[in-house]
């Protein structure tokens, strides 16, 4: 008789369990797929008697929905049991996890940020995978000019009929400031920090790469005296109100006149040590007046509208202020070095 079926697989529902996914789905498909156990019932119903057809259909309904609840109760189970299996990571060290801190590079860069920022400059970024035209030729290097053999660059490729279409790792942040620049009309304030490219042997004082920050100002009538002015600020804010700034007439492409940066050795006051080469001084930047021929090159007229622009290292800094004799150390994310900055973040 149907009523003894629907009882038996009543006893058979109640007493379901599985041991994993594979099981659940098996019951699934045997008592509530379109083959399944529940629906060759529902075509058995049509040969019930008359007065039977009540009785039947509810004894069928309690069935179809007690088989729906428990497989779905061993599901919820299964699933609960497994992600807290997935949660257990049983090579996991029994003492506390050590909250992470700040890379030094990061705590000088961001301290560096905030003293531009205070003076008004914005940030800019550019892609680190660059072409020629903005990282050489809107700089003012000529495709011949022996300026480009200063920096020795990562190409990626390499069109020997347009060097301006040459694609490369940037070798400076310079490029950040010709995008800015060809984009916008003075005036113009702007720092551009970033990671840099230069195929250069690693040693314990240079890397194939490191991170830079420059800084362009152009409005009308800029002079060096505002450059001077806004370094000395810069220098005073990160090493102490006593520090001395002078400049050396130097070369760069992309300004003119051109000058490095050097401030009072920190460290023995101006005196002379061991750091400084007993000079009293350490060379920090380089700066200058932004060359016409770049604002030109730019589309911005050299007539009307002049400007300054300095770049630093932030390694050389992060040196200058913690005193890291190997520049690889910034790299090779040795946690024992990491500690020692836990206090300056």
């Amino acid at each position: 008789m149907i009523l003894d079926k629907i009882e038996k697989l009543l006893e058979e529902v109640k007493g379901l369990t599985a041991s994993n996914a594979e099981e659940i789905e098996a019951m699934r498909l045997k008592y509530l797929s379109k083959k399944g156990e529940i629906n060759a019932l529902m075509a058995d119903f049509r040969n019930v008697p008359a007065e039977q057809k009540k009785e039947v259909g509810i004894k069928i309904n309690e069935l179809k929905q007690t088989a729906l609840e428990r497989i779905n109760s061993l599901r919820e189970q299964f699933e609960t049991a497994e992600a807290q299996d997935d949660d257990l990571d049983l090579t996991r060290t029994a003492y506390p996890i050590e909250l992470g801190t700040r890379h030094p590079l990061t705590i000088v860069k961001n301290e560096i940020i905030n003293i531009f920022s205070r003076m008004g400059f914005t940030l800019a970024d550019g892609p680190e995978v660059e072409d020629d035209l903005h990282v050489f030729t809107k700089m003012n290097f000529a495709a011949d000019h022996p300026a480009r053999d200063m920096q020795d660059t990562f190409f990626v490729e390499s069109n020997p009929d347009d060097v301006t279409k040459n694609i490369l790792l940037r070798s400076h942040t310079s490029s950040v400031q010709a995008r800015v620049m060809e984009t916008t009309q003075p005036p113009i304030r702007i720092i551009c920090p970033g990671r840099v490219y230069r195929n250069e042997a690693i040693t314990a004082r240079a890397h194939c790469f490191f991170h830079q920050i420059e800084g362009l100002y152009i409005d009308k009538n800029v002079s060096f005296t505002d450059l001077k002015q806004v370094l000395l600020t810069f220098a005073r804010e990160l090493f102490g109100p006593d520090t001395k700034i002078r400049l050396r007439p130097s070369y760069f492409p992309f300004t003119e006149p051109s000058a490095e940066m050097d401030i009072s050795c920190h460290i023995c006051g101006g005196k002379g040590c061991g750091f400084c080469k007993h000079t009293g001084w350490v060379e920090i930047l380089g700066c200058g007046m932004v060359d016409p021929n770049v604002l030109e090159l730019c589309g911005i007229d050299s007539k009307v509208y002049s400007g300054y622009a300095f770049g630093l290292g932030v390694e050389r800094i992060t040196n200058l202020k913690y005193q890291v004799s190997d520049l690889r150390m910034f790299s090779e994310n040795d946690v024992r070095f990491l500690r020692e900055f836990e206090s300056a973040n």
